[in-house]
């Protein structure tokens, strides 16, 4: 079971924790991403701060995926690198795919969308914070 809102890891990034809105209207997964540096040689760097307001930032590396024109809740569309990555959920970790985007304006850093649970949990939007905190700060 998760909640509307959840802490998670993304170890392979080096990311111990990033505050993340479960939304199962979004079919992908999105990561705050900033800097975004494009190698040429199918990598990309970027930096992620994954609380608003905090000096913490992360330089994450990944290998690009794919990238695909994703259409937001508003009805923008923006075509965005995609990668695969770990995240660590509770007692839980799996690979998925998310794709990279400027979510300045949002109040989460991240958001992980129904493709990324689909089998896996079952969520009550009236809940926050159901999965324990203890894994997360250990994956880092």
């Amino acid at each position: 079971m998760l909640g509307w809102r959840e802490w998670l890891a993304l170890p392979a990034l080096g990311v111990p924790r990033v505050k993340t809105k479960v939304d199962t209207g979004a079919r992908s997964s999105a990561l705050h991403a900033s800097s975004i540096e494009d190698s040429g040689d199918g990598r990309v760097r970027f930096a992620l701060r994954p609380r608003r307001g905090d000096e913490t930032v992360y330089w994450c590396e990944a290998e690009v995926i794919d990238r695909r024109w994703v259409t937001d809740s508003g009805g923008h569309r923006e075509l965005r690198p995609f990668i695969r990555t770990a995240v660590v959920l509770g007692d839980a970790q799996w690979d998925i795919e998310i794709s990279l985007s400027a979510r300045d304006s949002l109040r989460f850093r991240m958001l992980l969308g129904r493709t990324a649970i689909a089998g896996r949990y079952v969520v009550d939007p009236q809940a926050s914070y159901l999965q324990r905190v203890r894994r997360i700060v250990e994956a880092a």
